[in-house]
Order: structure tokens, then sequence, then C-alpha cells
């Protein structure tokens, strides 16, 4: 597991506030990792106790450094040798609207913008699958490669010429870098697991009306569309209203979003991290991809009942029984 460990503080407020205009924070402060490297292996780690996973990344010799380690300390599974440590820990500011319940971020890149191929020990990394984030907030990955397009597209296909397979996501954000930096990555990734507003970004095709209506009917062109871009094995498209992908053999599996009852959701922080995390565990594992969307979607839901990104999270045992149960 390799790129982002941030540390978020989230602030509940009662609506996001319009430029000049004030919201009010309506509770305590809450402390909590984030990033893919943080939120993805911790997902994994209690999904399956038993997975060895390594995490791979920067963090600044800080406080926030110190507590990065002592929550991925939490799992005896988690390998933590590999970090690189100095500088200073990347933290985001997480507004969370307790009326919508979405989530806006606002962030430091900090230590994980030195983040480089030369930090990941390839000779000591005994490793099926690499799975990286957040392609658009890791400075030095997404800098311009003169063979691959990008180094992060030079990494992927490294981890791919030493038979580990690859996996991505990148981050939500505004701007026109998506196609530049997510194009060339695509050439070696085996498993692209992003939400709809990333694969319009990335492929040009319009999942959403501009009013927020989802036009289900583009996914299979969009997922067509990542594969024509280099997507090896699986791509997959997830929203809160459907999970959507195409196999290795491009058959389309469509997994509707699971009917959780009122006060569920307690939060949306690490739901789109937990829904990669499912879907990816259950790659490794050599399930197919409905199975694999049934347990991200699953995931997503567990991590949707707690506030912070990992905490939901339970065993696969457990997280496929309550996809039987809310299905």
């Amino acid at each position: 597991m390799a790129g982002n460990l941030i540390v978020d503080t989230l602030y509940p407020v009662m609506g996001f506030a319009k430029p000049g205009e004030l919201s009010n924070i309506c509770g305590d402060l809450d402390i909590a990792t984030g990033g893919a490297v943080c939120n993805n292996i911790m997902d994994l780690a209690a999904l399956d106790p038993q997975l060895p996973l390594v995490a791979l990344g920067r963090i600044g010799d800080d406080e926030n450094g110190r507590y990065v380690q002592q929550q991925l300390g939490k799992f005896p599974n988690i390998d933590q040798q590999h970090l690189k440590i100095g500088g200073t820990t990347a933290f985001s500011l997480v507004l969370a609207d307790e009326i919508t319940k979405q989530r806006t971020f606002y962030t430091c890149s900090g230590a994980n913008a030195q983040f480089c191929q030369e930090d990941i020990p390839w000779e000591e990394l005994d490793v099926d699958m690499l799975h990286i984030g957040y392609i658009l907030l890791l400075e030095k990955l997404d800098e311009e490669d003169a063979e691959f397009g990008t180094k992060m597209a030079r990494l992927l296909h490294k981890a791919q010429s030493r038979g580990i397979k690859t996996s991505i996501d990148v981050v939500s954000e505004t701007g026109e870098r998506f196609r530049k930096l997510v194009c060339p990555a695509l050439k070696y990734t085996d498993y692209c697991v992003i939400n709809e507003v990333e694969a319009s970004a990335t492929t040009g095709i319009q999942l959403r009306t501009q009013d927020g209506k989802l036009r289900k009917e583009n996914f299979p062109a969009a997922l067509h569309k990542l594969k024509e871009m280099g997507v090896s094995t699986w791509a997959v498209i997830h929203c809160p209203e459907v999970g959507m992908g195409l196999d290795e053999n491009n058959n389309l599996v469509e997994v509707p979003s699971l009917k959780l009852p009122a006060g569920w959701i307690a939060g949306t922080v690490g739901a789109g991290d937990a829904f990669c995390s499912g879907v990816t565990y259950a790659a490794w594992k050599g399930d197919d991809l409905k199975s694999a969307i049934e347990l991200g979607t699953a995931s997503a839901a567990c991590s949707l009942s707690k506030p912070g990104s990992t905490e939901g999270m339970r065993s696969e045992k457990e997280t496929r029984a309550l996809y039987a149960k809310m299905r």
C-alpha cells in the first residue's frame, strides 16, 4: 500500500458556507488518519487480520507522524518498517456537512510531496499487489516523465515488470489535470477503482447532469473508455447509487447500493476508500468482479456507519453478512 498518509481534522458544520457567509461548527473536532495508505491499509487489516500488509510512504518527524504510526500499530499485520520519516506530516481540514453528510477537504501535502519511486524497497518487497493513491496528490510522482508520461506511470510499469499487480486511486479535485496525469498511469494499471466524478474527468464522459442527476446509461461507455486507455483487468466506477465495472473479459457488472436504515450514515469521509478496499481485497483473493463489487458496496456501508475513515470497517464475514441483510 503506497502513497498518501494524512492526518485529518474533522469539523462538523451545519451546511457549507458560500463565499462571505458563515456556517456554525456544531460539535467537537475529531482527529483521524486519512489518505490512501492509512484508509485502505487499515480497512484491509480489518477485513482480514491475517493478510500481510506493507505501508509505503512518508510521514513527518512530528506529533501527527507519531499518531499515524500509533494508529497503524493497532494492526499486527501492517508492516511499517519501510515508512520514510522526515519533514511535516501531511494534514487536511475536513468540513463534514451534518445536513447533507457530504464533505470538503483542504489539504497540505507535507512529506507526501516528496514520496517517489526511490522510496520503494523493490528488492525487499514481497507482495502480489501494489495499490497506490492518490494520483493528483503526490507531487513527485505527478511530475512529467519523458518516457512514460508521468513518474507515477514509470513506477507502475516497474511494479508490473516485477510481476506485481497494480491498483490505483485518484483524488477528486477541481481543475484540468485529470487527463494529463491519470491517463499515462492507466496504461500500467490492472485494477482501477474510482468514483463517478473522477471517471468523468478522466474519460470526458459525463456521468452526472449539472443539477446532479446520475447518468447511469453513460457508465458502460466510461468503463470501456478506461479499458481503452489501458486498464488491463478490472475498471470499476462507484457512486452513492451504484457500483459498476468491466471484468477481465469486458463483462459488465452492476451492483446497486444497499438499502441503509434511517440514521445509519454517520459520515462519508472514508466510504470511497472502503469501497476500493473491498474490491481490491476480493481481487487479491481471486473472486469474480460481481463478488468484489458486492464486498466493496458493503465495505462502504460499514464505513458510513461511523464518522471516521476506517472505524466502521468489519471483517469480511461480517461485511458480507451486512450485504446479505441490507441488499
